[in-house]
């Protein structure tokens, strides 16, 4: 959906002098953000895909603010309601442990979005030290790491990540996160090399290296600052993505393991269920997937065209 050599060009303009930026470097930084701005609430996609993702983040980190029933609370639960079609009561019915299915879709919301979230940051620290490192020191340490990238980019993911996740014993929120993260980092350090070689070859970096500014202080100041923008669309762009692996890794049956709960465990809890007829047990957890998935591709696509003026 979203190119990733185009988000190379994603680059704020920085101003030539010393370590500090001028008037007229914090002028134009300030008309780049305002345009940024003016894009995104000008463009209707960004409010319903921006709605959808807070509506998503907060079942995460808050679900009783939507459910009064937790499915991790068996007394909650009845046994005699398994697999209860939607009704005028409760719309969205009962899983097949007898629980509310909209508690458990909003407290499921939970493991899925924290892999997402936890992989995505796993990833972009990692996508920031090695891009920044090997795109401005260039030379043998370019050609190290991208070997080293080019092998993990030939690693096959889905047989890697069953290896892996068949050899831990515990499936948690950090296991499985740190298992995509194993196969997912070379993308994001791609391209966080590229926009770091576009910025380094900028003049404010060339003039920051005649006042004698240091290679750290370069990095931290001019690089990281200017080559963030494609790693922060890409992440937005990554969240869902994870939240699709890992529905796909439980379905599989080296994901998250019961009585955890979450959107892949439904689905796998429901798709037996639905071969019988009860299809709601399947299409409920696989709708709340796909929109929480499309929400975050599409608000990552709107911050790249906000982003860079070239789409614009």
């Amino acid at each position: 959906m979203t190119d990733p050599h185009s988000l190379e060009g994603i680059l704020s303009k920085g101003e030539p002098g010393g370590s500090e930026p001028g008037p007229a470097a914090k002028e134009r930084s300030r008309s780049l953000t305002a345009d940024a701005i003016y894009e995104l609430v000008r463009n209707p996609v960004f409010w319903v895909a921006g709605t959808l993702v807070v509506i998503v983040l907060t079942m995460a980190v808050v679900p009783g603010l939507w459910a009064n029933q937790d499915p991790n609370v068996s007394a909650e639960c009845d046994i005699q309601l398994a697999q209860r079609s939607p009704s005028w009561d409760r719309p969205f019915g009962y899983t097949t442990q007898g629980c509310s299915m909209w508690g458990a879709v909003v407290y499921g919301t939970r493991n899925s979005v924290f892999v997402a979230i936890a992989g995505t940051a796993a990833i972009a620290v990692i996508a920031i030290t090695l891009g920044v490192i090997a795109g401005f020191y260039g030379r043998w340490i370019d050609s190290v790491l991208s070997r080293i990238t080019d092998i993990f980019f030939g690693l096959p993911f889905i047989l890697g990540a069953i290896i892996l996740l068949t050899i831990l014993t515990t499936r948690t929120v950090w296991t499985i996160s740190a298992v995509i993260t194993v196969f997912l980092w070379p993308q994001m350090t791609r391209i966080m090399r590229g926009a770091t070689i576009a910025t380094k070859q900028r003049d404010f970096v060339d003039a920051a290296r005649a006042v004698g500014a240091s290679n750290f202080r370069i990095i931290r100041k001019h690089i990281i600052p200017n080559s963030l923008a494609p790693v922060i669309v890409i992440g937005t762009i990554n969240l869902g993505q994870l939240i699709a692996i890992e529905s796909t890794l439980t379905f599989l049956g080296i994901g998250f393991q019961p009585p955890t709960v979450s959107w892949g465990l439904l689905i796998q809890a429901g798709a037996g269920p639905a071969l019988g007829g009860t299809t709601h047990l399947l299409w409920i957890p696989c709708a709340f997937v796909v929109i929480a998935t499309l929400s975050f591709i599409l608000l990552g696509d709107v911050l790249r065209d906000a982003l860079d003026p070239r789409m614009r």
